[in-house]
């Protein structure tokens, strides 16, 4: 018997006739993209799941929102949820399964559910919140002390952007005159780059972090679905442990984003985090005025204090000075007398003294002449006894080399010559 064989096309329609009577209804699937894209007004997916203990995939299958359906559920997710589709976000789509003969297999989606994304996005913000409370960096940034001046500015925002023209224009045209100096740090500000984009800027601002007083993340006409990438755990690690204090005005209304709730201060727009900083200005310029106006109020008050008691030590003075010059005068002549009384009886025991001295000194000086002279017969007695001729008359010798005394043979050598002297005479030798 001849075996039945069959064409692809053939085979695949068996498929799809399978497939749409076993499966005719639309059925709601949770899923994870690992791929979204658009293509001329169609969205083709790539869903997946993961293992929950070791993370990988263990189903995988594609999934495409046609054109008509797609205007319809994008708007709508994007404007609930406040973001785009991506990859690594979890869905609940509606779907209905289809085969094409020569297409393959696909879920066909109809609808999407944003409240299971925003159930999602919620999980993870809390587990990012609370990875960062746990490190202990949560509050790090917002514990820097605003500087009093804060006016080296350094900014993060893409070149181009409405919000940062904005923001430097209202900056430049403030009404109190004050100076600020910017300085771009270019970044991408919405799509997947935008997490790595701004660490690099801020990574480049801490090159040179000395030169800046603080940091603004600005963000101004981009679409409220791309804020996403705000809620990262990288980024928001970067912003709270940055040395100096970070402004965000990213320009969106719904709830704060993960790295408005790290920053130092967070505003709703550019032009708002511009008139943070004016407003702050003005705040330390009123303190100044404020503390100049109680500094001269009160050195006027002090000045006026004084002035009056030195009108009342005038008015005194005339008064006192009688008493008090007759009070001067009797302690001068107090002391007049004292010194006078001291000085006549110094000069009477100085002269008693003297007249003291001068009859000791002659009994004194004969005494003195008298050891002096015995002392000097003593040391002549030592001296002749000490007198070389003395020993030479006696037999003994002084050998001499160059008019020194010899005192160890060992310190002559062959050729030297040596003197010696005796009693009447000297000899002279050479050494062999």
């Amino acid at each position: 018997m001849q075996k039945r064989a069959y064409t692809l096309k053939e085979l695949n329609a068996m498929v799809r006739d399978a497939i749409e009577t076993e499966l005719p209804d639309e059925y709601w699937v949770q899923a994870e993209l690992a791929e979204c894209r658009e293509s001329r007004g169609h969205c083709y997916m790539e869903l997946i799941e993961k293992d929950e203990l070791n993370n990988t995939p263990i189903a995988r299958s594609s999934a495409k929102c046609w054109k008509s359906t797609w205007n319809v559920v994008r708007p709508y997710f994007e404007r609930e949820t406040g973001q785009r589709l991506h990859a690594g976000m979890k869905v609940l789509l509606k779907v209905y399964a289809q085969f094409h003969e020569a297409f393959g297999f696909s879920w066909i989606v109809t609808d999407i559910d944003p409240t299971y994304t925003l159930g999602d996005m919620a999980r993870r913000r809390q587990e990012i919140i609370a990875h960062l409370k746990a490190e202990g960096v949560f509050d790090l940034n917002r514990e820097l002390y605003m500087p009093l001046f804060p006016q080296r500015i350094a900014v993060i925002s893409s070149a181009t952007a409405a919000g940062y023209g904005d923001f430097c224009n209202q900056l430049a045209d403030n009404p109190y005159g004050f100076y600020f100096s910017t300085q771009l740090f270019e970044a991408t500000m919405q799509g997947e780059a935008t997490e790595q984009s701004i660490i690099q800027a801020l990574n480049r601002i801490y090159l040179s972090v000395n030169s800046f007083d603080v940091v603004v993340i600005i963000r101004g006409g981009g679409a409220t679905s791309d804020l996403s990438c705000f809620d990262s755990l990288p980024l928001a690690e970067n912003v709270a442990n940055f040395p100096l204090p970070v402004i965000t005005g990213i320009g969106h209304d719904r709830d704060e984003s993960i790295i408005d709730m790290v920053a130092h201060t967070n505003v709703k727009t550019p032009t708002a985090a511009a008139a943070l900083l004016i407003s702050y200005l003005k705040d330390v310029l009123d303190a100044i005025n404020q503390a100049e106006a109680t500094i001269t109020r009160r050195v006027r008050s002090q000045l006026e204090m004084e002035k009056l008691r030195l009108n009342r030590i005038t008015s005194i003075l005339p008064r006192l000075f009688p008493t008090i010059k007759a009070r001067q005068e009797t302690r001068l002549d107090a002391l007049y007398n004292r010194i006078s009384s001291h000085v006549g009886q110094t000069l009477l025991t100085c002269n008693a003294r003297l007249i003291t001295l001068e009859q000791k000194l002659p009994l004194v000086a004969v005494q003195r002449i008298s050891t002096e002279k015995h002392r000097l017969a003593i040391m002549e007695e030592k001296s002749k006894l000490l007198d070389p001729t003395l020993l030479l008359s006696r037999g003994y010798s002084i050998t001499l080399k160059d008019g020194k005394a010899v005192r160890d043979p060992k310190s002559l050598t062959s050729g030297d010559e040596i003197v010696t002297r005796l009693e009447k005479g000297t000899i002279k030798s050479i050494i062999k």
